[in-house]
């Protein structure tokens, strides 16, 4: 979503980053280029204003003239400032003490609030909740059915008896929930294709019936300044907590991110970063600014990694590698792990360095899901001894997986060479890489 933002952004800054001395006309001629940057991300035109600002104040005072690397003290500024414009720090929900804490979902027709809904209460079973599902959008035909599968499919209670009034059906929905044993409740409301008076007043009953802890805005991240509009339309009629991004995986070019917090002056606390269930994520302010500032996010890595791989797979994998065992069994597991961690892209932008290097760059996954079918297509045998496999074995293999010979064959010394490098880490060497062959360090 910030690839856009992110390139110009770096570009903008490019300069100053190695820069040892600045002066104000340098400071001004680079923040000209950020604010270009910004209005093409269709960020809140109030927004950029304060942003710019904010940082050629900084930038020109005594933080920076006192730094060693001046260049790099205003790149941190950015960074800060981002920061800040997208809430500061993380929010997180809040939870009662006693009695299920009720989560209201708002937003407008289209923004995806049945589907976050669903992704709200898997996540926070994963979390060690207890989440049940309450159908309050009575006015979409759709919208029961699919929360009703979306449920099935999450394996989360939901109650959806109550068909004609919402209010009523939320207030039975919490009722129930709490004989469920439930400790957090979801209520899915009706939306509009317009901010009206109907669906606040709506709302507006609704809250007051069941009083929830949390009033969650939803709001589409496509929709770029729209967003602000209606999360400040919202805000006129509807006191919210926070806010719920959706579609942050699209091509949006991140405006709504960056304004409808400072805007509001409500966090973002959410945001769904993929169509899969499991695609929602608390959001972290400082981590998006270092992704868009090409920083990476080694913190969010970690966390998906450790999501990713049961403790049990990790010390067995460590253990094998360690023995300088790399098995095609060892490797189907670690790609299923990072198969789970998300798209392939996405999981090797969080590294730092490598975000810019990847862009414009096509990663593959059919290329990923081809290794796959070949070791697949071995005997249990083979995956556990690659040795065996002379060539009228790879002629099977290559058949057996729509792949050629040479494919095979490469997978094949691909693993020998993956196998010498785990073999010196596990004595402790540090394993020979092209090009670093005989220096001293």
């Amino acid at each position: 979503m910030f690839d856009t933002l992110s390139d110009k952004l770096q570009h903008a800054l490019g300069d100053l980053r190695g820069r040892g001395r600045l002066d104000e006309e340098t400071v001004s001629k680079a923040m000209r280029e950020v604010r270009l940057a910004l209005l093409e991300a269709d960020v809140n035109l109030g927004v950029i204003k304060d942003f710019v600002a904010r940082v050629k104040e900084r930038a020109v005072g005594e933080e920076v003239t006192k730094s060693m690397t001046p260049g790099q003290e205003v790149v941190k500024i950015v960074h800060d400032e981002l920061t800040a414009a997208m809430g500061g720090s993380d929010s997180r929900l809040a939870f009662g003490g006693s009695g299920p804490t009720v989560i209201l979902l708002a937003g407008l027709h289209g923004s995806g609030k049945t589907t976050a809904a669903a992704k709200l209460a898997l996540m926070l079973r994963k979390d060690g909740r207890t989440p049940a599902l309450v159908a309050a959008d009575l006015q979409r035909p759709a919208a029961i059915d699919q929360l009703e599968q979306l449920g099935r499919q999450i394996q989360v209670p939901l109650y959806a008896e109550e068909r004609k009034e919402p209010v009523k059906a939320a207030a039975q929905g919490v009722a129930w929930a709490r004989e469920q044993g439930a400790d957090t409740v979801i209520i899915d409301t009706a939306g509009r294709h317009q901010v009206d008076v109907d669906l606040m007043d709506e709302l507006g009953r609704i809250a007051a019936a069941i009083r929830p802890l949390n009033v969650l805005l939803v709001l589409d991240a496509m929709t770029g300044q729209e967003a602000v509009n209606v999360a400040q339309a919202f805000q006129e009629h509807v006191a919210f907590d926070g806010i719920l991004l959706t579609k942050l995986d699209g091509d949006a070019r991140g405006g709504a991110a960056l304004s409808v917090g400072a805007v509001t002056g409500k966090p973002v606390k959410l945001a769904s970063t993929g169509e899969k269930l499991d695609q929602l994520e608390w959001f972290h302010p400082d981590r998006m600014a270092s992704r868009i500032l090409g920083m990476g996010d080694v913190l969010t890595l970690i966390e998906k990694a450790e999501a990713a791989v049961e403790a049990d797979e990790q010390a067995q994998l460590e253990q094998r590698l360690r023995a300088g065992e790399f098995t095609f069994d060892d490797f189907l597991a670690s790609y299923k792990m990072l198969r789970r961690m998300g798209p392939l892209k996405g999981v090797l932008s969080m590294i730092p360095g490598l975000g810019k290097q990847l862009h414009g760059v096509e990663v593959d996954e059919r290329e990923m899901a081809r290794v796959e079918a070949i070791i697949l297509s071995m005997t249990p045998r083979e995956r556990s001894f690659p040795q065996t496999i002379d060539g009228s074995r790879r002629q099977r293999i290559a058949r057996g997986s729509g792949t050629t010979v040479q494919e095979v064959s490469r997978l094949l010394n691909a693993r020998k060479e993956m196998q010498k490098i785990m073999k010196q880490i596990g004595k402790g060497k540090m394993p020979a890489m092209p090009g670093l062959a005989g220096r001293r360090y």
